[in-house]
């Protein structure tokens, strides 16, 4: 029986070391380690790499569930996955080991608060964006095409292909523009 570790950081300013470093306390044989969005299992290649090779009787140990998956879908998925490959998850910071019923239903209860508070910093996200909007601070991106440069080349009887081409912009771009 292996035991793979699992750590994740969000950011690029973030640290593994302190997961890394429980990790190996906890017996773990391989850890990966890898700065992704926890919000997705997409592009998380470490992640992808330790349930790919998991095997019957192992593993996956991670500090807390939310550096794992921050959604209730995605956790089910990863749970889903290694039970379907006879590997068990468990977590070096909360009372979840899915060999046991009562770790299955605590590991279901922290996925739910997990997911519940990445929507809650998502609506605070929103209201200080709304919020910065009305005072005028935040405006968004700087127009990067001459709606004018457009007609004016339309006018010349170009066609959006060609303007495109001209302006070094999509061609989506110049028909949202003239129309």
């Amino acid at each position: 029986m292996t035991n793979f570790g699992y750590a994740r950081a969000s950011t690029a300013d973030q640290d593994v070391e302190i997961q890394i470093a429980a990790l190996k306390a906890a017996g773990c044989d391989v850890i990966r380690s890898e700065k992704r969005s926890g919000t997705s299992t997409e592009g998380r290649a470490e992640l992808r790499t330790l349930l790919d090779f998991i095997r019957p009787g192992d593993a996956l140990t991670v500090t807390r569930v939310d550096r794992l998956a921050r959604s209730i879908g995605d956790l089910q998925d990863i749970v889903r996955e290694l039970r379907s490959k006879g590997a068990t998850l468990k977590a070096t910071e909360q009372p979840i080991d899915t060999s046991t019923a009562a770790g299955k239903a605590f590991l279901d209860m922290l996925g739910v608060f997990a997911e519940f508070e990445t929507n809650l910093r998502k609506e605070r996200q929103l209201e200080g964006i709304a919020a910065a909007k009305i005072a005028g601070v935040y405006t968004g991106r700087k127009p990067t095409i001459d709606p004018a440069r457009i007609a004016a080349l339309k006018s010349e009887g170009l066609g959006a292909t060609e303007i495109a081409k001209r302006l070094g912009v999509a061609r989506a771009s110049v028909y949202r523009h003239l129309g």
